[in-house]
C-alpha cells in the first residue's frame, strides 16, 4: 500500500491496522537536540483516547507510547524516530459479520475496488485508529515550532451551535443507533510572516490537504473560506497600517495566509467532520459477491467523531508547520 509518508523535509509514516497488535509512526526529518521523551507524546495521546468520555467511543485503550530509536539521553539525535503503540482493546471478532459485506460510508468498498483483498477488522488502514500515530508525530513536531501555538475546538455538532445541547443530542444519537457530523476550528498563533511558497507548496493548500487527509474530514476552509464569495472586494481586503513591528491589520479574512505564504496573522482554518459511518441503524448494502444485502454495525463507536479529531486537526497543522519552517530556513536561511 503505497502513500504511507507525509511531508517533505520533516516527515513521518505511520504504519499498522486498528485490530491489529500495534500502531506506531517513524519521525524522520526532526532536527537532533530537542529534548523529547515519552512523558512529552502521552501528554497529546491522552487527551485523543478512546473511552475517556461518556461521548466517546467506549474501547479502552491506555495509548501508551514507545519510543524505539532516535532519542539518547533525552535528546533527538537525528535519527528516525520510531514510535509503538500497541493495541490493547481489539476485538477483530465484533467485525467478523462485515467480513463479506460492504459498510455504507465506509472504505471497504473502495479498498476491495483497489487492492481486490482488504483488512475488515474495523477498517484496517482506513480505521481512525491510525490517527493515533499522526497525534504521536505531531507531538514531535511541536518540538519544532514551540513560537506557534496551535489550538483547536469543536463549533458545531449535529449543526447546533450551542455546546450546552451537545452532550442530549450525542446521547440521544447514540441511543437511535445514529451518529452526528461536527465542525472544528483551528487557530495557529505565532506563525511569522514568510513560511509558506507561491505555487505549488502554498502553506493553506498543503494544510487543507493534510486536514483532508483525516478520517471522516469532508470540507476545509481557510479564513473566511466559502464566505468570501460572498463578499465584495472591498469588504474582504485586510487593510493594513503601520505598526511597532510590520503591518497592523485591520482584519482578517484570509486566515493568515496569502499568496500561500504566511502573513504573520493567526492561521485560522475549519473543518467538517461527516458523522461516524457505523451505526446501529439498518442499510441498504451489496455483499462481496456483488448481492443485495442489509448492515448494521454494532460496536464501540464515536457517536460524533468531531469530537477527537480535534487534537488529529492539532497534530496536522503542527506537522505542516514544523515541515515549513525547516523549509523556509533551509531556503532563506532564518525561521521567520
Amino acid at each position: 500500500m503505497s502513500f504511507n509518508t507525509f511531508g517533505r523535509v520533516f516527515r513521518f509514516t505511520s504504519w499498522g491496522e486498528s485490530h491489529g497488535p500495534a500502531i506506531g509512526a517513524v519521525v524522520d526529518g526532526c532536527p537532533p537536540g530537542l529534548a523529547l521523551g515519552e512523558a512529552d507524546i502521552q501528554t497529546w495521546l491522552d487527551r485523543r483516547r478512546p473511552g475517556a468520555s461518556d461521548l466517546t467511543s467506549r474501547r479502552r485503550e491506555p495509548d501508551r507510547v514507545r519510543i524505539l530509536s532516535g532519542v539518547f539521553e533525552g535528546r533527538t539525535t537525528g535519527a528516525p524516530i520510531s514510535l509503538v503503540i500497541d493495541n490493547e482493546d481489539a476485538r477483530p471478532a465484533d467485525y467478523a459479520p462485515s467480513a463479506a459485506v460492504f459498510r455504507p460510508g465506509h472504505a471497504d468498498y473502495a479498498y476491495q475496488a483497489k487492492y481486490g483483498h482488504r483488512d475488515w477488522r474495523g477498517g484496517g488502514r482506513a480505521s481512525a485508529r491510525e490517527t493515533a500515530a499522526r497525534v504521536a508525530a505531531g507531538a514531535v513536531a511541536r518540538l519544532v515550532i514551540p513560537e506557534v501555538a496551535i489550538r483547536a475546538e469543536v463549533t458545531e455538532i449535529g449543526g447546533d451551535p450551542d455546546e450546552g445541547r451537545w452532550p442530549d443530542l450525542i446521547e440521544r444519537a447514540r441511543a437511535e443507533g445514529n451518529s452526528l457530523g461536527a465542525i472544528v476550528e483551528c487557530q495557529a498563533l505565532g506563525v511569522p510572516p514568510g513560511w509558506g511558497a507561491p505555487v505549488y507548496a502554498k502553506l493553506d493548500a498543503e494544510l487543507a490537504a493534510a486536514i483532508m487527509s483525516i478520517n471522516a474530514v469532508k470540507a476545509v476552509e481557510i479564513g473566511d473560506g466559502f464566505a468570501a464569495a460572498r463578499l465584495s472586494g472591498e469588504r474582504n481586503a485586510d487593510e493594513m497600517r503601520p505598526g511597532a513591528a510590520g503591518p497592523d491589520f485591520l482584519s482578517n479574512h484570509a486566515g493568515g495566509i496569502t499568496g500561500g505564504i504566511s502573513t504573520g496573522q493567526r492561521i485560522v482554518l475549519r473543518a467538517a467532520f461527516k458523522p461516524t459511518s457505523s451505526i446501529g441503524k439498518p442499510l441498504a448494502t451489496i455483499d462481496t459477491r456483488g448481492d443485495a444485502a442489509e448492515i448494521s454495525v454494532n460496536g464501540r463507536h464515536d457517536p460524533c467523531v468531531g469530537i477527537r479529531g480535534v487534537h488529529v486537526v492539532e497534530a496536522m497543522v503542527a506537522l505542516v508547520l514544523a515541515d515549513h519552517k525547516l523549509l523556509h530556513r533551509a531556503q532563506c536561511g532564518r525561521d521567520g
